[in-house]
This record gives structure tokens, C-alpha cells and sequence, in this order.
């Protein structure tokens, strides 16, 4: 193959679709007529190439196509985990089928031959060489021995059991590499293959969610079976800087509540009995647990995000802990994050682009953007309390201790409530803080509009949800430009969206695409 013909083979492979078509094995669909026919697919929808394995089939394919074969073989091997072309004589039999690129298993591991001795064959039968990877380092060595393309088709599959989502990580790695880099491997969904090539993938290879029907419609059944309401109830848990709230939640209603004052020091034995002597009679009748936390959650375990608000052991367990003591498996997640679910699935923003913003003794948030609860790579994302104004994080400056703080160094000991009901009164010190406060929640506002551009801001919280707050905070708000000025409307939920959303999200994949 020239290499100008091999240049404008790749460049045309840019952006684009390679369909695989690898029915099951043993399938209705196993079988070359089958493989034909999904490659015939291909072309009229605008694949750019075909991964066909099997020289038959490729042989089949490329005498009935206009597409670039990627051919591979599959054994079974004693000896070796090798799967995908093992074999150089393999190598020759795809070539003299039409295999326009040949790819073969370049992990680092016991194989029939080098993976240079393999790269140096299929070249010289005038072929391309794509280097099926598991790992960065297997890619970077594959391109050093001279492969023309790496692939992370083997992402997941040696070893452990096989992820749920592709390895966009190790596609991030290495899009540096000086060859095209290959998505595969998970990639499921429309969306899936887009953040591909968002990732810097030359092109993405789908297979299963196309040509292997079983799988697709497993999925579906999967799905549905989840979405199915759960009889039981969800043991759930709200625990806040000043309380702590018990609930048994079906869906959106919250069948009973129980609340106490945030007490003990957190994460401590003594703290954690009090929770489990709360829902203690509770247990029986729930099928899961939830707790919708203030702080940081990543991987089940609870650390501060803002110690002054309230203070917890450092990469706290949580999930586990709280497991332990009620024998039921719980999920942990943020409170605000869990309101933006909450609210997001049956609450003021339903349906909707929305971020929420509780604003209380601390101000969080959560974002659901395209149907998904964002959570962030360190599990902050929607953290809008701490993000500056001016110098000063909004949380120091407009959250209910804030109030309470400037109250006292104005001379008035009192919480935010009191400073509130004084505004009410029409003291002029407490107008001064609550007008304060709002333009401070104001430019907030703007700066999340411009950030994430909702449709809808909800605004729950005990400072939030207070008398005439939205109408104090959508006046503040009355200078900002469209299309920047916020659509802000009230947590339709109350002080429930956090529990309804926590309860939700046990059930309910919301990364699904």
C-alpha cells in the first residue's frame, strides 16, 4: 500500500464511525451473511471503516463493501491471554483476504510473538498495523515498535472484573501519542463516543450497542427492571451543620421524619449510636439507606468543605460506617447535590437544565445539566458557596453564620433568624446586613448563570426559603443583563429535597445516557 494511499486511508478515519461488527458467539447473527448485512450498515449510515474478525468474514466484507477492513482473528490459547491475532500466519491470511489495517493484542504479556515481529509483518504485506492496548504504557511502547494506530480496545478486559464505562482516562493519556489513537472498548451510547472524541480520539469503534442486538436489549431490560419502584421505603438521613433529620421516603413522599439537633462530635462511636438509635425501628421495613451530607463526598467517604460550618474526620467512611451499624447497604452523596436530584426529578426544576442553591447556616449547590447530576472529579461540582466575592468565598459572606457573625460585630448577639425578624421590625442595622447579604447572593446568581447557563435556579435553604427572600434576591438580581439574569424560582420540595433526591439516586442511574 503507497503511503499516500495509507495517508488519506487514516485521514478519512477522522472524527469518524468504525462499526464492528462481532455478533456473539454461537448467535442468530454469527454467521457471514449476517456480518455482511451490518456492514452494509455501515455504509449507509457513513462508518468510516469495519472491525471484522475472522478471515471469511473479511474476505466476505471487503469483496461486498467500499470501507476499510480492520481485520483481526480470535483463539483461545493455552499458555497465553493473547487473544486477538496471535499468530504471524494469521497476519498473512488477512492481508490476502482485503484487510486493509490488521490489529493485534499488544499487551505486555507471555505471547506467541514480539509485538515488534508482528508490526514488522503486517508492513511488510502492505498493511496497516493497529495495536489493540490495555494500559499507557502498552500504547507508547506499541508506537515505539512502529504500530500505525493504538486502540484501547483491551481497557478493562485483562483482569478484574470489566468496568461498566470506557476508559476515557487512558484515552486522555494518551492522545499525545504521534499516531491516531483509537477509541474502544464500552462505548455504548451516542454520548459515550462523542466524549471520545471530545477526548481527543481519532475515532471511536461501536460494536455491541449495534451488532450484537442480545446485548442492547439486556440493557433495556437492566434498565427497566431498575426503574421499577422499590415497595419498600428508603431509610434516609439528613445531617446538617445545626440538625440532623431521620426520614422513611417512597418515591417523592416522605412517609415519617424524625429530627434532632446535629450533636456529638462527628464520626465519633458515641455520634454514630445516636443515628442508629434514631432509625433503629426502621430497619426492617427499608430496602436501602441514603445520607444526604454538608461536605465533600468521594468514594462513600465524608471530609469538610468548609470546617467552619461543620467539622468532620477526614476522609471519613460514611457509607460504610453507617452500613455497619443498620445493616442496610447506604449510599452517601452531598445534601445540595442530592437536592438538585431531588428537585431535578420531581421537584421546580423537573425535566429541566437546572442548578440549585441552598443557601442556610452554609450555602451549597448542585448542578443537573442533559439529564445527569454533575458531581466533579473531586466531588464538588455545584459548590457555589465557594466560589469569591471579591476576596471573600459567598459562603463568608451571605450563609445564615455569615449573618449571624456581622450581627455580632455590630453589637447584636443573635442568630439569623433574629437578625431576619430585626429586619422585619425595620431596624436599620439588620436592613443594612439583609440588603448586604442579597447583593452579595446576587452576584452569586450571575456568576452561575454565566458559568452553567440553567433554565431554572431553584432556591431552597432555610435562609432561602424564608418570607419574601426570593423576592428580596430576584430584586437584587434586577440589574444583572440578559441573558445573565437568573430564572430563579422556590425548592418546590422545601427542606425535603435533599432526602427525596438521596432516596432517589439509590435506585436511580442517573449517568445513564
Amino acid at each position: 500500500m503507497s503511503t499516500k494511499k495509507t495517508a488519506g486511508m487514516i485521514a478519512e478515519l477522522r472524527g469518524g464511525l468504525v462499526l464492528s461488527c462481532q455478533p456473539v458467539p454461537g448467535s442468530s447473527f454469527d454467521n457471514t451473511k449476517s456480518i455482511v448485512a451490518y456492514s452494509r450498515i455501515g455504509v449507509e449510515v457513513g462508518a468510516r471503516a469495519l472491525r471484522i474478525e475472522g478471515v471469511a468474514n473479511v474476505r466476505a466484507v471487503a469483496a461486498s463493501v467500499n470501507l476499510p477492513v480492520i481485520g483481526l482473528v480470535k483463539r483461545d490459547l493455552d499458555g497465553t491471554p493473547v487473544r486477538i491475532t496471535p499468530f504471524l500466519e494469521d497476519v498473512a491470511a488477512l492481508a490476502d483476504a482485503g484487510a486493509a489495517i490488521i490489529a493485534f493484542d499488544a499487551t505486555n504479556t507471555t505471547r506467541p510473538t514480539p509485538v515488534v515481529t508482528m508490526i514488522a509483518a503486517i508492513h511488510g504485506l502492505g498493511r496497516l498495523a493497529m495495536a489493540d492496548i490495555a494500559t499507557e504504557a502498552e500504547a507508547r511502547a506499541a508506537r515505539a515498535a512502529g504500530a500505525d494506530l493504538v486502540g484501547t480496545t483491551l481497557s478493562g478486559y485483562t483482569g478484574g472484573p470489566v468496568p461498566e464505562l470506557p476508559d476515557l482516562a487512558l484515552l486522555s493519556r494518551i492522545v499525545d501519542l504521534d499516531c491516531p489513537v483509537i477509541a474502544e472498548g464500552r462505548y455504548n451510547s451516542p454520548y459515550l463516543a462523542a466524549e471520545a472524541l471530545r477526548a481527543g480520539a481519532h475515532a471511536v469503534v461501536v460494536g455491541s450497542a449495534v451488532t450484537r442486538p442480545e446485548y442492547a436489549a439486556r440493557w433495556f431490560v437492566e434498565a427497566l427492571t431498575k426503574a421499577r419502584p422499590d415497595p419498600r421505603p428508603v431509610l434516609t438521613f439528613d445531617i446538617g451543620g445545626t440538625k440532623t433529620l431521620a426520614a422513611l421516603v417512597l418515591g417523592a413522599r416522605v412517609v415519617e421524619q424524625r429530627r434532632i439537633a446535629t450533636r456529638g462530635k462527628i464520626g465519633s462511636p458515641e455520634w454514630l449510636a445516636e443515628l442508629e438509635a434514631l432509625a433503629r425501628d426502621w430497619r426492617d421495613v427499608a430496602g436501602c439507606g441514603a445520607a444526604a451530607v454538608s461536605g465533600v463526598i468521594s468514594s462513600g467517604c465524608w471530609s469538610a468543605l468548609n470546617p467552619d460550618v461543620l467539622d468532620i474526620p477526614a476522609r471519613y467512611p460514611l457509607a460504610a460506617r453507617l452500613s455497619d451499624a443498620i445493616g442496610l447497604p447506604f449510599l452517601a452523596v452531598n445534601d445540595a447535590q442530592a437536592a438538585a436530584w431531588g428537585e431535578y426529578r420531581h421537584g421546580a426544576g423537573r425535566g429541566r437544565d437546572m442548578a440549585f442553591v441552598t443557601i442556610s447556616s452554609g450555602i451549597g449547590g448542585g448542578l443537573v445539566l442533559g439529564g445527569r447530576l454533575l458531581r466533579g472529579a473531586s466531588g464538588i461540582a455545584g459548590s457555589l458557596g465557594q466560589m469569591c466575592i471579591g476576596r471573600f468565598t459567598l459562603e463568608s459572606q451571605a450563609s445564615g453564620f455569615a449573618l449571624a457573625r456581622q450581627a455580632r460585630m455590630a453589637g447584636h448577639e443573635m442568630d439569623a433568624a433574629g437578625v431576619f425578624a430585626a429586619d422585619a421590625a425595620d431596624a436599620r442595622w439588620a436592613t443594612a446586613l439583609v440588603d448586604g447579604l442579597f447583593a452579595n447572593l446576587a452576584g452569586g446568581m450571575h456568576m452561575l448563570q454565566a458559568l452553567a447557563d440553567p433554565e431554572v435556579i431553584v432556591i431552597g435553604g432555610g435562609v432561602g426559603l424564608a418570607p419574601g427572600a426570593l423576592e428580596r434576591l430576584n430584586a437584587a438580581c434586577w440589574n444583572i443583563p440578559e441573558p445573565l439574569r437568573p430564572n430563579l424560582v422556590c425548592a418546590a420540595l422545601g427542606d425535603a429535597a435533599g432526602i427525596i433526591g438521596a432516596a432517589d439516586l439509590c435506585t436511580f442511574d442517573e449517568n445513564t445516557p
